[in-house]
């Protein structure tokens, strides 16, 4: 009888377990034209089973066979898939015209066109409401919404399906009252007789509208009696305002210097703009931060110096009679243990208007994914400044991280923006505890709207300039919109020896944070100039693409003096000439007069160079610098997949300037060459720009 009931249980347990043996299914999802689609939600139907696709549009979820798989994307129709005994699943998914088909006006009072919108709306007015003839708002609301779960518990819970959640918040809606963030208690208080409507948003425009707690979807309520403040208007956001670079004649101008730059805002800061609907005041776009917002393959310095110098010349590809010149520089990577101990200095505005979701609470979310990769060796320090500064944590190893994070979550906003008094204690606070042989940097987080103190453009520098003498480097991050000040975060970060970014989202801050860390804190050539000479046998005249703040005089180039950029680890730096070849005619270049005492000609030369390139850096705790110098030949080849790519980035950057030389092309040619040099694009940033063009009509 013991062996019969052993051989029962084995069985037992054997059925049970071919029961439940699942198959690992795998796949890529793409749109209707071949591009990966990120953040497609794959369910199992009938089960809690699920996950959504990478930037790749790659999946992997584990199901029992006979499952059905159904992939649901915004703007998509849903597709099933049976699992039978294929455990590779890849198909490109339809858009569904009808998902999308009228403009929505959102709580922001921002208007939204549909083609520029990837987000389903849907409204519910107050006649719908009152027809539940339920006391409760949140009562009313269930079955009027689709997708819409109200789970009355010990307390009212909201979840919008079909939206990504983030870490440790489970799936819950924001909720907005008359323009206000709120909570699901306050909702349920309402009677939904004082409602006028209700607009629930879903998708990922929740997250550009809202910031990360939009994430999840977003339930927009407007009562009969409300007064909404409206945003700040665009107008109040300030952008140096720059005229863009001409072509020049090798024969009057032989030489063009200019200063590198690795910031990246202004592409992160277009994309806001774009997803909101907004337009792009020209200012606001920067192209060499716009092409140097992407990875380019570049290969890593092979001696002492600190990068390496890459030549490409290629048909220009919006202009047959001209040639692109690509000039790229590679840092040397340093894995973040090789790096010296940090002492970082997080100096954080809290004033009043760091209080919306997008601001503080996003740059909570962005900065504890700086402090977790903090090694112990490193050391933060806390400087907080509204109307006044003061220290909220003092110098703490990086062992401690609940400390650090402890002090950091605990910030609020409130007050006005005393910035020069935060920078000065900041830098204070940084010098006291410098580390000779480490990275001493202060990291300032803001909006830049400062208003107490010194705070104008003119004040900040000179508070900078004395500062940078310390040895301490700086970041700036920019957040948040309506009174986003970049002429001042750009001028603060090039003064100060520092880069500037503009955090737009929590993927932004794990580009900055995460992927770009070492190169984000830690500097391995300072003061890095460029200087050109193109041969003038090859070349009639040139323009550099871009980088119109970071010119700077001939002379400057071996004044060690003059400030210029910073290069961080692993960082590279990317700059686009427009050249035109000597015999062909160009309505670009102005007819130069004949001179009296010297004489327009060029010296014999027999030379196949196309240019001389010199370079000048400083070390890190340098004063003299090292100069380097690369020819490169006069020879035209096919244009790589890196060189299409950042040549139509460029020229996207040239039609939102509405430029004199992007040949009356259309943002349809931009596509077309940013898709023929997308190329491996493992992060999916090449086809998240591909999607941004597709949304603007130029």
């Amino acid at each position: 009888m013991k062996v019969v009931l052993q051989t029962f249980f084995i069985l037992l347990f054997t059925v049970q377990a071919y029961a439940q043996k699942e198959y690992a299914v795998s796949g890529i999802i793409t749109d209707e034209s071949g591009l990966p689609l990120p953040g497609v939600n794959i369910v199992a139907k009938g089960s809690t089973t699920g996950t959504q696709t990478n930037f790749d549009g790659e999946y992997a979820i584990s199901v029992t066979p006979g499952a059905i798989l159904s992939y649901s994307f915004i703007g998509y129709v849903i597709e099933e898939r049976k699992i039978r005994k294929s455990t590779t699943i890849s198909f490109a998914m339809q858009p569904d015209v009808n998902a999308i088909d009228e403009v929505v006006v959102t709580a922001l009072g921002t208007k939204r066109r549909k083609d520029r919108i990837t987000t389903v709306s849907q409204e519910v007015r107050y006649e719908q409401l009152s027809q539940a003839n339920n006391p409760s708002v949140v009562n009313s609301l269930s079955g009027k919404v689709s997708g819409l779960t109200i789970q009355n518990q010990k307390t009212t819970r909201i979840v919008l399906r079909g939206n990504r959640s983030l870490p440790n918040q489970g799936k819950k809606a924001l909720i907005v009252i008359d323009g206000v963030v709120s909570s699901e208690q306050e909702l349920s208080a309402i009677n939904p007789n004082k409602i006028n409507e209700v607009n629930v948003i879903k998708g990922a425009q929740g997250s550009a509208l809202y910031g990360s707690q939009g994430a999840n979807g977003v339930i927009v309520v407007q009562t009969k009696n409300a007064i909404i403040k409206q945003p700040e208007a665009l107008s109040n956001e300030a952008y140096t305002k720059f005229h863009e670079n001409k072509f020049k004649s090798t024969i009057l101008s032989p030489l063009s210097t200019f200063s590198i730059d690795v910031d990246k805002a202004s592409y992160s800061n277009v994309r806001r703009l774009i997803n909101n609907g907004q337009e792009i005041p020209a200012s606001a776009v920067k192209i060499e931060e716009m092409v140097n917002y992407f990875d380019y393959v570049y290969p890593q310095p092979q001696n002492e110096d600190p990068f390496s110098i890459n030549v490409e010349q290629v048909i220009t590809p919006w202009n047959k009679d001209t040639r692109l010149v690509k000039i790229g520089l590679q840092g040397k990577t340093y894995e973040n243990e090789a790096i010296p101990a940090s002492n970082l200095t997080f100096l954080i505005d809290v004033s009043g208007s760091m209080n919306s979701a997008n601001k503080l609470p996003l740059l909570k979310s962005a900065f504890t994914l700086l402090v977790n990769q903090l090694r112990d060796k490193d050391r933060v320090s806390i400087v907080v400044y509204a109307g006044a500064a003061g220290v909220v944590l003092e110098p703490t190893s990086g062992k401690h991280k609940d400390k650090i994070l402890k002090a950091l979550n605990n910030l609020s906003a409130g007050g006005s923006t005393a910035g020069g008094e935060g920078i000065e204690l900041a830098y204070k606070l940084a010098a006291k505890n410098f580390n000779k042989n480490g990275n001493n940097r202060v990291i300032l987080a803001t909006d830049g709207d400062f208003n107490v103190g010194a705070s104008s453009n003119s004040d900040m520098e000179d508070l900078i300039v004395q500062k940078r003498k310390s040895g301490v480097f700086l970041s700036v991050l920019g957040f948040g919109m309506g009174n986003y000040k970049d002429d001042k975060l750009e001028l603060l970060a090039n003064k100060g020896n520092g880069n500037h970014a503009y955090i737009d989202s929590m993927q932004e801050a794990k580009l900055i944070f995460g992927k770009e860390f070492g190169g984000t804190l830690y500097t391995i050539a300072k003061d890095v100039k460029i200087q050109l000479e193109f041969n003038p046998s090859k070349v009639r005249g040139y323009r550099l693409i871009g980088y119109e703040n970071r010119l700077l005089e001939d002379e400057d180039f071996v004044n060690d003096a003059i400030d210029a950029g910073e290069l961080g680890s692993g960082h590279s730096v990317t700059a686009l000439y427009e050249v035109i070849p000597v015999g062909v005619e160009s309505a670009y270049l102005d007819p130069s007069s004949e001179l009296k005492y010297t004489k327009n000609t060029v010296r014999e030369n027999t030379s196949d160079d196309l240019l001389t390139v010199k370079f000048r850096y400083k070390k890190p705790d340098g004063d003299k610098s090292i100069e380097m110098v690369h020819v490169a030949p006069d020879a035209i080849v096919s244009a790589s997949e890196d060189m299409r790519f950042a040549a139509a980035v460029a020229l996207f950057g040239m039609q939102l300037r509405a430029s004199q030389f992007y040949n009356k092309t259309t943002s349809k040619d931009v596509v077309a060459l940013a898709k023929s040099g997308r190329g491996l694009d493992k992060a999916g940033y090449r086809a998240e720009f591909i999607r941004l063009v597709e949304a603007v009509d130029l």
